[in-house]
């Protein structure tokens, strides 16, 4: 049986994929990507944002930390079940693609929030330095609409995903 596709999610997939995994590639390929490293034209955008995030910057990289590339290997994984979810629910049809997306979302969700706490429980230590109107549209907005759109994927999803096993009388529980 075919899935029931949503036109928002398989957008928000769609637009996210490609951003999600040149920031991964950003954070494994540093310091090639960071500032003087010969791969940086591809991450020229990074310029700013190492300024706005320390996370991302040339300090956490010399000084080993290791949070940004730990959520770089999040990033694949959470993509790969985001792009999982469009070839099952687009190309072949499977009523496995629900599944994949919700699991995408909710890593998504996850990670975003785990990086929103870290950053609230050390006091701000890598983004406090910001002007407010500066982390408020570069680092707070975004991770809101981060937040919020996978927390309405994980609802849409998991109400199919739900209704879907209430239909299924087949299913026993041992």
């Amino acid at each position: 049986m075919a899935p029931k596709t949503y036109a928002w999610i398989s957008l928000w997939f769609v637009l996210t994929a490609p951003l999600m995994y040149w920031d991964a590639g950003y954070c494994l390929m540093r310091p090639r990507s960071m500032r003087d490293g010969d791969l940086r034209w591809f991450w020229k955008l990074y310029e700013m944002y190492e300024q706005v995030d320390y996370v991302y910057g040339v300090k956490a990289y010399e000084d080993g930390q290791g949070f940004s590339n730990a959520a770089a290997i999040l990033n694949i994984v959470e993509t790969t079940f985001n792009v999982a979810y469009l070839y099952l629910a687009h190309i072949a049809p499977s009523d496995l693609a629900p599944l994949a997306g919700y699991t995408g979302a909710a890593m998504t969700f996850s990670k975003t929030l785990l990086y929103v706490s870290q950053e609230y429980f050390c006091g701000w230590c890598s983004i406090g330095h910001n002007e407010p109107h500066v982390a408020l549209f570069y680092w707070i907005m975004p991770n809101i609409v981060w937040l919020t759109s996978c927390a309405l994927i994980m609802r849409r999803l998991g109400n199919d995903i739900a209704s879907s096993l209430r239909k299924d009388k087949t299913i026993k529980c041992q």
